[in-house]
Order: C-alpha cells, then structure tokens, then sequence
C-alpha cells in the first residue's frame, strides 16, 4: 500500500463543504459511510456522532490546505502534526499479493492497522498520515486551494511542473472562460473610451 494514496482521503473529507456556496454533504450516517470508499469494513462503525466530529476533523483540515495554499509551509505542518497526534495509527507489514506465481512469497507493504475507537478517528488516522506522507515527499505547495471563484475546493497538485490552480477541468475551464471575458470586456471599454476621447478632439 502507497501511503501517500490515502492523501485522498482529506481531500474527500474537505470537499464535503462548500463554503463559499454555503453547500455541505456531510449531514447523514451514509455520507460518512460514502468518505470511507472501499474501505466498507471501517465504514459500518459510522454513526450520528461522527458526522459532528468529521466536520470538526473537516475545518482543521481545511485550514491546513488554506495555510499551504497561502505559502505558510510551518503553519500547514504544525497543524497538521497537532491532528496526527490527536489520531495516531498502528502501521503494520501485510502482504495481500505474491511475488511468484505459485504463490509462496508474500509481496509484503505497510499497512494502517485499524484500531480506532470510532469511525472519525480511524478516518482521520488514514487521512492525516496519507496527507503526511504526501506533503514531505512532494512538498508542501503541492496542497491548494481551487482558485475558480466560488468553488474553493481543496486539491493536491500531481503535476510535474507544479502548476496546478485548479480542482478540476472544469473549475480551469470556467476560470479561463471567466478571464476571456472580462479581457474582452476591458478592450471594449478602451476601445469606447478611443472613440469618445477621438469624438472630442474632433469637435474642438
């Protein structure tokens, strides 16, 4: 198992708000269910309890990619470490595939061994030390925050040249069209405001 795969896992937890919109899909037992993916096992430990406690995990997540997107590489870690040590995880060796045909050697890789009291925590166990695992090897600046107004979802920038803004393709499609237009706008203005000044002169 990679680690740095279940980085995901915040990103799933903070996009459940859209606060900007005033949007929110964490509200129910089976929205928390949903975060957890294949993960089903983990997931039927889910109760009422821990949609209030995701959305508390839910903002001091969100303030970690806020504090990388803003370029406050110290904060996002020390906030980051606070939750780690909130919610600790158990890693041990599994090997679920083989080397050989045969079967007779175990492809062995590190695993989070669940061992959490409630659903919240074993979530936020996996997430944090996904998003940990993700930020040292990758860097701090590759957490963002989507810049197409209003969405404002969090992001983990895999590009090779590190040059993702966006969430999505279709949040980068809407900031360019959005961009397109207001530069259209701006050249109609100057071209009017020619005209008139052109207008003026003429009259004196």
């Amino acid at each position: 198992m990679e680690l740095a795969y279940y980085s995901d896992y915040a990103v799933r937890l903070v996009n459940t708000e859209q606060p900007e919109r005033g949007g929110d899909s964490l509200t129910s037992v089976e929205a928390v269910r949903e975060l957890f993916g294949v993960a089903q096992q983990a997931a039927r430990r889910a109760t009422e309890s821990d949609v209030t406690r995701l959305r508390t995990v839910r903002s001091r997540l969100r303030a970690v990619f806020e504090a990388a997107d803003r370029g406050d590489e110290v904060l996002a870690v020390d906030l980051l470490n606070a939750l780690m040590m909130e919610f600790p995880v158990s890693p041990q060796i599994s090997g679920h595939e083989f080397r050989d045909a045969g079967g007779g050697r175990p492809k062995w890789h590190m695993h989070i061994a669940d061992h959490a009291a409630n659903a919240t925590a074993g979530f936020t166990a996996t997430a944090c030390m996904g998003l940990a695992f993700h930020l040292t090897e990758l860097g701090v600046d590759r957490l963002g925050i989507c810049e197409a107004k209003p969405c404002r979802n969090a992001y983990l920038d895999t590009s090779t040249n590190r040059s993702r803004r966006y969430c999505s393709d279709r949040c980068a499609t809407r900031a360019n069209v959005a961009a397109y237009r207001a530069r259209k706008r701006r050249e109609s203005t100057r071209t009017d405001e020619s005209a008139q000044e052109a207008t003026a002169r003429g009259e004196r």
